[in-house]
C-alpha cells in the first residue's frame, strides 16, 4: 500500500504536469520530495519554484527547503547563497538565520556561525518559526559534518 507521502507525491507531479509554469505546483512537487527524504530529487523543483517566482511563505519556505536540502547534500556554498537570499527578503526570519549559521559552520567559518546563534538567542526564546524546525535542528546538532549524499 501506497504511503500518504507517497500519495502526495503523485498528486504534486501530476500538478506540475497540468501547471508547468506554477511556481506554487513546483513548490509543492519540492516539498513533497523533500518530505520523503528524496533531497536530491527535490532540488530542480526547489531551484524551478523559486525561478518561476514564489513570494511570500512560499518563497520564505523554498529558501528554507532549499538551502536546507543543500546543505545535507554537502553543497554548502549554494546552501549560504539561499538562505542569504531568503534572510535578504525576510530580514526577520530566525528559522532562515538558524539554518545560515549550519551552513557558515559547513564552510569553516565557525566564529560567524556562534556570533550568528548568539545573536538569534539573544533575541528570545520561542520563535514559532525555529520550534517548527525543532527536529531537524536537533537532528542537524548530533553531527553538523554529516551529510546525505
Amino acid at each position: 500500500m501506497e504511503s500518504d507521502l507517497e500519495q502526495a507525491r503523485r498528486r504534486a507531479l501530476a500538478r506540475v504536469a497540468q501547471e508547468p509554469g506554477s511556481a506554487a505546483a513546483l513548490y509543492e512537487a519540492a516539498c513533497a520530495h523533500d518530505r520523503l527524504g528524496l533531497e536530491r530529487e527535490a532540488v530542480p523543483f526547489y531551484v524551478a519554484a523559486l525561478e518561476a517566482g514564489l513570494a511570500g511563505d512560499d518563497l520564505r519556505g523554498a529558501c528554507l527547503g532549499l538551502g536546507s536540502t543543500y546543505r545535507v547534500l554537502g553543497e554548502h556554498a549554494r546552501a549560504l547563497e539561499v538562505l542569504e537570499r531568503g534572510l535578504a527578503a525576510f530580514p526577520r526570519a530566525r528559522d532562515l538565520g538558524a539554518f545560515r549559521a549550519m551552513a557558515l559552520y559547513n564552510l569553516g567559518r565557525s566564529k560567524e556561525a556562534v556570533a550568528a546563534l548568539l545573536l538569534l538567542l539573544a533575541e528570545g526564546p520561542g520563535d514559532p518559526e525555529v520550534t517548527r524546525y525543532a527536529r531537524a535542528i536537533a537532528l542537524y546538532a548530533e553531527d553538523l559534518d554529516r551529510t546525505w549524499p
